[in-house]
This record gives C-alpha cells, structure tokens and sequence, in this order.
C-alpha cells in the first residue's frame, strides 16, 4: 500500500450508513457523512446511496463496505434487514430477498465507485478497527441488532451469523438484544440482557478478549459493565469507520494476501 493510499469507509447499518476517508495511518481526511438506510433497499439502491456519499468526500484509491448479513468472499449470502418493506421488524418482501440472495456486492460496488472494493460483514470492519491481533479476539457489536466476528492471531474466521440464532421466548439475538427491546426496557433492564448474552457466549468461544462495539454499546450502564470482567473491553462506535483501513492487512481464508 502506498503511503497516500486513501480508503473510502463506508458503514451500513439498519438505521443508518456512513462514510469517511481516511489515509493510510486511518486518520480522517473528511468528517463522516451519513443518510438514513432508505426502505425499501434492493441492492441497486444501496449502492446508489454509497455513491452518493462518497460523492460528498475526498477522492480514494479504494473503498471497504461494511454491511449487516452472512458475506462471502463479497457476496451477499443473506442479509437480515435489508429484506424488509420498511425496515428492521417490518415484513420481508420476497422479491428483495431474491434480488440479495447470492448479489456479487463487491463487484457492484467496484464498478459503481470505479475502485478496488472490499465487502465485508459490518461486524467483522468493526473488528478489524479495533483488535491487537494477538489471541483470539472476539468482537460483538450491539445496535440495530447484535453483530459479531472472531479473530485468530489477527486472521478473520468464517463468519457466523449469531444475530440470527435462538436465545430464549423464539426470539433470536437481534430481538432480544436490539435497538427495539433497548427502547422498550430501558437501560437498566438491557444491560442485565447484555450481560447475560456475554456470559451464555464465553464458555462457547473462550475469547482471550471479548469487544463490545457498535453505537449502543456506549449505553452499557457502569454496573453492568462492572461485571462483565477484565476480558471485556468497549470500544468506540468509530472503530466501524477505522477498520475500513485496517481491514485491508486481515488474513482471511480464502483471499490472497494483499500485496504491498
């Protein structure tokens, strides 16, 4: 990478995407962007929204795209809230889960923007923004709905896609856990959900250290955070915008190693 590689972030989630460009260091050239994720979201207009924003930025040589749903290698396996008529909790049109199922993502976006792209799970930008690389690191992102990523030595591993996983009452993580139950609950009542996510997660990995991250993650109150122990840390919401350059040196099955 050259030393005045910039990179187009871009983070897409359930509410909303934002983007920034940062140098090869990660430092912003550019305060964030952001628009509202526009419902109904073929693929098509999603990356017209990615475009638009980047309109609105400094040049780069390249851009990474972060957004919610199992990816692989680019493309779009499935994708939770992208689906809906309206939005996360609204009702899922047919005909959008047939545009998403298997969209080449990544190559969409690399003809869109005219750059080499990467296309990866939100949570797994997130992480690469905030992980030493040493141990296995653990990364779990808490806002519209619950994302995660698992980290090796630095190298990413196969996603799984827990937001969509069984907890309790038929909810999945995303209900039991997102936005709408933080709402309804209030702080206090979500933190305890929280923590219990944490401890029904740990003897399934044994992280060495676990992050919390995404923009609810800040809502954690200080009792909750008190028990969750030493091997959780919270990291800031901007680490989805930072990884977008960090993500670029992950070793990831499957992909070539990027060349300097």
């Amino acid at each position: 990478m050259k030393p005045t590689t910039a990179t187009l972030a871009v983070d897409c989630g359930g509410g909303g995407i934002k983007a920034s460009v940062l140098d090869a260091a990660g430092t912003m050239h550019a305060q964030p962007v952001r628009a509202t994720t526009p419902y109904p979201l073929p693929p098509s207009r999603l990356v017209r929204t990615i475009a638009s924003l980047a309109e609105q930025l400094p040049p780069a040589d390249r851009a990474t795209v972060g957004m919610p749903g199992m990816l692989r290698h680019g493309v779009v396996i499935r994708t939770p809230h992208y689906i809906t008529k309206a939005g996360p909790r609204t009702r899922v049109l047919p005909e959008l889960e047939l545009h998403w199922s298997g969209f080449d993502m990544k190559g969409a976006v690399e003809r869109e923007l005219g750059m080499p792209a990467l296309v990866l799970n939100d949570a797994e930008v997130h992480g690469a923004g905030a992980i030493t690389g040493a141990g296995l690191e653990m990364i779990v992102t808490l806002g519209t709905g619950l994302g995660n990523a698992v980290f090796d030595g630095g190298t990413l591993a196969p996603h799984v896609e827990l937001s969509q996983g069984p907890v309790k009452w038929g909810l999945t993580y995303d209900d039991y856990i997102g936005e709408h139950e933080r709402l309804r609950l209030g702080d206090a009542m979500w933190s305890r959900r929280v923590r219990n996510v944490v401890e029904a997660l740990r003897p399934m990995y044994l992280w060495d250290r676990l992050y919390l991250g995404g923009g609810n993650s800040r809502r954690i109150t200080p009792q909750a955070l008190a028990r969750l122990g030493d091997d959780v840390v919270i990291v800031p919401n901007s680490a989805g915008i930072v990884g977008g350059v960090r993500a670029w040196d992950l070793r990831v099955p499957g992909r070539e190693p990027r060349v300097p």
